[in-house]
Formats: structure tokens, sequence, C-alpha cells
């Protein structure tokens, strides 16, 4: 049954978007069969209406951040002699393979001056770094491609194929030439122009930045780890934090090391102040003390706290591993009250997969796994569980100084996904996940995504 729905939610995400693509202008016949290549366009002429050159094509200007899904030509870069000029995009008659022809004879050249959300796509975003939201990675625009749509000039799709790349670097009659062998719709595409820009560029992502909120933080941490530096800082302030916090948990250490450095500290603390605490901590210990410093006086206090103790407990222990993210419960609640404890922190639902169940004195009794609690009925007592839970001997737990080998040996034995640490008085302080025991003792194994590897 479980198998049967993941197939269908699988084939009903894959009919989404489908519909998407089709619905995406690069799907249409007409459009891709009037591509025009802007590496192709760069250094060719512009004519005007009697066929007479009027100069040479620099760049085209386009509203890269607006409301529109495919990004309007406004405007184009002539070079005429030595100098350089504007062109506005109403004074555009035809854009051919290679070169523009105007409207009129005459035309109104004036000095470019950038306005809000325009990007020159030539500087601006060939050759740079994109995301494809769709295909879920990091890549590089070998082209771009414009195409007439209704009565202007839009950028339609942006080429990223090896071919394109080998065609730019061949003669002039082949740079004209459109080689779609890999084209992505522009819907699909998230740019990082905003770096590359001179004036005050005006973010605006439209459908993908949308697309951006709704992969998984696996996937956005692939993405952040092959990003350059200007680019994930940017695609962090795109995401909202607890969003990036939970990508930056799915990071390999290296780099989550290497993008809190880079960050402003402000931005660094707040990050780390989302993560979950012990993955928070590990990111910490991988700072210098001084960097270390200035992140945790930036936090709330409490929240600064909570990370000092941890930090305090040697690495390669399980209080150096732990979480503090607990569920406690007194033994008198009822399995109602405790559900209802457990839907308050459904955020962390990854973190938490028992309760632990303490006497009138704070120490443990019992570590109940959550399908007790969800076969239970509401109104039974947990002390009921708690008695029936005892014929099987006690809970297991490991001290805070317990090195992590051990831990992982009980785990095992104990057939559990975790464990509670609990003090010399059996009062829990934290619990070990199986999964940051095998990221602590297997390090080198990295992560391993089904996304890369089906690529």
């Amino acid at each position: 049954m479980a198998a049967h729905t993941l197939l269908m939610s699988t084939g009903a995400r894959l009919r989404d978007r489908r519909v998407r693509l089709e619905r995406r202008a690069t799907a249409s016949k007409a459009v891709r069969g009037s591509l025009v290549s802007l590496a192709g366009l760069v250094g060719g002429p512009v004519t005007n209406q009697a066929g007479e050159e009027v100069g040479r094509l620099v760049d085209v200007v386009a509203r890269l951040y607006g409301a529109e899904s495919y990004p309007p030509v406004t405007g184009l870069i002539l070079r005429i002699g030595r100098r350089r000029t504007f062109l506005a995009a109403d004074a555009i008659g035809k854009v051919h393979a290679g070169h523009v022809r105007l409207r009129a004879a005459r035309v109104d050249l004036r000095d470019f001056s950038r306005r809000p959300g325009e990007a020159l796509l030539a500087r601006d975003v060939l050759d740079h770094q994109l995301v494809d939201v769709d295909g879920v990675q990091v890549t590089r625009a070998a082209d771009l491609y414009l195409a007439p749509l209704v009565d202007r000039v839009v950028l339609v799709g942006v080429d990223v194929s090896l071919p394109t790349l080998l065609r730019r670097l061949g003669p002039r009659r082949w740079q004209a030439r459109p080689t779609p062998e890999r084209v992505l719709d522009w819907q699909a595409v998230a740019p990082f122009a905003e770096e590359a820009t001179e004036g005050p560029p005006e973010v605006r992502l439209r459908a993908s930045r949308t697309a951006l909120h709704r992969l998984r933080p696996a996937d956005l941490a692939d993405i952040l780890e092959d990003l350059g530096r200007a680019e994930r800082q940017q695609l962090l302030g795109w995401l909202e934090p607890e969003q990036a916090a939970d990508a930056l948990e799915e990071m390999e250490p290296a780099e989550l090391e290497a993008l809190l450095r880079e960050a402003q500290p402000e931005h660094a603390a707040r990050l780390v102040d989302e993560m979950e605490p012990d993955e928070a901590a590990d990111a910490l210990r991988d700072l210098t003390p001084e960097e270390r410093e200035s992140l945790l006086t930036r936090m709330p206090d409490d929240r600064s706290a909570e990370l000092r103790r941890l930090l305090a407990h040697r690495e390669g222990t399980a209080g150096g591993a732990m979480t503090t993210l607990l569920i406690i419960v007194h033994r008198d609640a009822t399995v109602a009250e405790v559900r209802a404890r457990l839907a308050e922190q459904a955020e962390h639902r990854t973190e938490i997969d028992a309760v632990a169940v303490v006497d009138d004195e704070g120490r443990l009794l019992c570590d109940m796994a959550l399908f007790d609690l969800a076969v239970a009925e509401d109104a039974a007592p947990v002390a009921d569980l708690v008695a029936w839970r005892a014929q099987f001997g006690p809970p297991v737990t490991v001290r805070a100084d317990t090195p992590l080998s051990e831990a992982a040996d009980q785990l095992v034995a104990a057939r559990a996904s975790s464990l509670l640490v609990v003090d010399d008085t059996d009062r829990p302080l934290g619990r070990i996940l199986a999964d940051d025991l095998l990221d602590a003792l297997l390090p080198e194994r990295g992560r391993v995504h089904f996304r890369r590897f089906l690529q």
C-alpha cells in the first residue's frame, strides 16, 4: 500500500510538471522555430529600414526582474564609432539571426540609464551561473534565446549545452545559428544577475523563486554547494530562514563551514539559530573560537546558552552529538495531552521519534515510542503505557560522556532509532538519533542523493 501511494504521488508530481512544461513558451513549435541566439547577435550589425548600418550591437537590455513570465527586451546597447548609446525597444523592427533591423530610417539614440529590474543580458547573464529549478542543479548559460512573442521580443530560454559553447568558438556564421540541444525554459531558471549589475536592480523572481521554495532541503544543499560565493549568499537571501537552515543541515561540513565564514556575522548567526540544536553545535565546532563566539553573542540569550551547554561536551561523545530537543511528559498525563504536545512540535517531526516519560522528580521511567502512542486510546493514562512497556525491561540510555562507538553498539542492540542521554540521576539531557551517529562515525561517507545518482 505504501509503495502504491508513493507511486501515485510520484505520478501526480510528474503530471503536474508535464502540465507546467506544456504551458511554457519553449514548448511551442512556432516559438522554437523563431529562436534567435543572443551570442550570435552580439557584435552583429543593427540596420535601419533602408538597410543602412546604424551601429554594432553591444548588448541587449531586458527587464529581468519584473512581473512578466518572460523578460521583455526594453532596448539595445549600440556601438557607433567609439560611442556607446541606447536604443529603446519600440524602435526594433525585426530580430534576425545575426542582426537587428529597425522600424525606421531615423532612430532616437540616447544615453543608457538602467531602470529598476533591468539587466544587460550578455554581460550579466550569459556565461553566468543559473539554477535550473526543474532539474535541481546549478548550470551556466552558454547562450540565451530571444523570440517574438505577441508584439514584442522576449527572453524565452537558456541553452546550457556543450555544443553551444563550441559553436560560439567557431566562425561568425556559426555563432548566429541556434543549436538548442538542451534548452531550459526561462520560467525554470533562477538567474543571479544582481551582483553583476550596475545601479540598483530590483530582484523579483516570480515562478523561479516559487519553484525554489518547493525544493527539498537536500536538493537546496546540493545547489548551495555548487554555487559561487556571491550567488549562494544571494540564494540564501531569497529563502525563508527556516528553509535555509534546513538546507544548511544537509550540507557537507566543509561547505557549511565556508558558507558561514562568507556570510555577514548577523546573517550567519540567524541561520545557525534556526538550525536544530545538534546540527547548530556541529556547525559551530568547525569554526575558530573567535568566529564561534562572534556568532553566539549575536543570538538570543537562551539559544546561546543552550548551544554553549552542547559545545561543552567533547566531540566524539554522546553529549557532543545529542540534540536537546526533547518531549518530556509526566506519567500522570493522558495520551491525548501527549499528542497535543507533539502537534506543537510538528516542525521538528524529523527530530522526534519518542517521548520521555518521567516521575515526580524528573527521573526517566520510560522512553515511549511514537507508535505506542499512536495506537493507544486518547483517554488512556500514560502511566498505563509505562506499566505495559516495563515488561520489555528498562529503557536503554547512555551518559553524556559515553563514546559514540559504544552508543552505536547500544542502539543496534536495542533495535531503536534513537537513544536518550541522561545524567547521573537518570534525568534526560538529550537524544541521539541514528542518522547523527552515522554522520559522526562515518564522516567520509558523504551524502547520497537519488537525484545525483540517477543523473
